[in-house]
């Protein structure tokens, strides 16, 4: 089939990178750096299984700058633009998927669109009443930062916001495409794979946020953190994952889908959503706290990124410390990479420090939201709650 990708982040590629092993698949952006990294097999984010499929496979993919080319003759065209919640306003800002929206209608009416963008409960059912020519799908997205390659192609199960020809047929590439014989594949309404989406991110906020309490009250009363999550984790009703402390949960979809999640809420009684969200923001406010309690002249960020193997720093948690940090006159500098490659200087007027050598030599105390290698020789000026070493 002749299949159309708009946004090439992590969605949007994987999903262009896994469909064209079988189809002929046109990646859109306009960002058009990305565009030409795509043709060049160049990878343009962070992804190890991405980058293997680009050296080792044979891919009918290629990438565009101008909807039209990618648009025109498509089958399905697939939505990956970035979404994200306006806290002032309090709703989910989805004007990047409206763009993509008038230019599918302006070209090809015959198109079925799949919406992968995260959105509110209820938003495709009222999109579809606003641009009635094509046909549009939900079908919610659970990838990890890194590893969303591998997500897509060993899929924890694949939900569709509808059951008609057209879902199935879709449910069915993905199928095919994937490396696994057998995936559960749902059907359901398109206001209840919405849900699936922001329940499944808020529960995974919630058990962050619930290991980060934990560690909280463990460092409050000086106890072994560790030893208390690894005995609770053994319990297997609660298992030993995703419980590894961090200085809150960050990233492109957790803080927004929580929040988007919450507001949803509106008016339906709760307790423990709203919690969720408050509770990243505690989190945050103890950690400055903590590293405050030293005393530091200057205190280093070392890696804004949220895990290994990842390049995205968007939302992520410790620039909520660094804020708070800041605000109490307190100078902070930046160890960052993925910043330097770009030759940055500066990031929200914090320096960005090149040489690891010299940022490690210059702070009285260096953050690390996560442990590596790298700063185990300057261990006693580390301020860490990494306890496992992994995301």
């Amino acid at each position: 089939m002749n299949i159309a990708v708009a946004g090439i982040g992590y969605v949007g590629l994987s999903n262009a990178v896994l469909l064209s092993q079988f189809h002929n698949v046109i990646a859109y952006d306009i960002d058009k750096e990305k565009v030409n990294k795509v043709n060049s097999r160049i990878s343009p984010i962070e992804d190890s299984e991405v980058e293997a499929f680009f050296k080792q496979k044979s891919l009918n993919l290629q990438a565009v700058s101008d909807s039209s080319l990618a648009f025109n003759f498509a089958e399905f065209i697939i939505i990956a633009t970035p979404t994200d919640y306006d806290t002032e306003n309090n709703f989910f800002n989805t004007d990047s998927i409206e763009k993509v929206m008038q230019d599918i209608e302006d070209t090809n009416s015959n198109a079925t669109v799949i919406i992968k963008s995260t959105v509110p409960v209820g938003y495709t059912r009222s999109i579809s009443q606003r641009f009635v020519k094509n046909k549009i799908i939900f079908s919610p997205e659970f990838l990890r930062e890194g590893n969303a390659l591998y997500d897509n192609l060993y899929p924890s199960r694949i939900i569709m916001g509808e059951n008609s020809h057209e879902a199935k047929t879709f449910a069915e590439m993905l199928l095919h495409a994937s490396a696994k014989d057998q995936v559960d594949i749902l059907f359901m309404d398109s206001t209840e794979a919405e849900a699936v989406k922001l329940f499944s991110n808020t529960y995974l906020a919630m058990r962050v946020a619930y290991f980060n309490e934990l560690d909280s009250y463990a460092e409050m009363h000086n106890l072994d953190s560790k030893c208390i999550i690894k005995g609770v984790g053994l319990d297997p009703r609660i298992g030993s994952h995703y419980n590894n402390p961090s200085f809150g949960y960050g990233g492109y979809c957790l803080p927004k889908d929580t929040k988007q999640l919450k507001a949803n809420y509106e008016n339906v009684p709760n307790n423990l959503i709203g919690a969720i969200v408050d509770a990243n923001s505690t989190r945050k406010d103890f950690i400055a706290d903590q590293i405050l309690a030293r005393k530091p002249k200057l205190v280093g960020v070392y890696r804004l990124i949220m895990k290994s193997g990842s390049d995205n720093f968007r939302a992520s948690s410790i620039q909520g410390i660094m804020k708070r940090i800041k605000a109490k006159g307190i100078e902070v500098v930046v160890y960052e990479p993925v910043l330097s490659s770009k030759k940055q200087k500066n990031f929200f007027n914090s320096k960005v420090i090149d040489d690891l050598g010299e940022f490690k030599k210059m702070c009285d105390v260096i953050v690390a939201n996560r442990l590596t290698n790298e700063i185990l020789d300057v261990q006693q000026k580390v301020y860490t709650r990494d306890i496992f070493n992994s995301d």
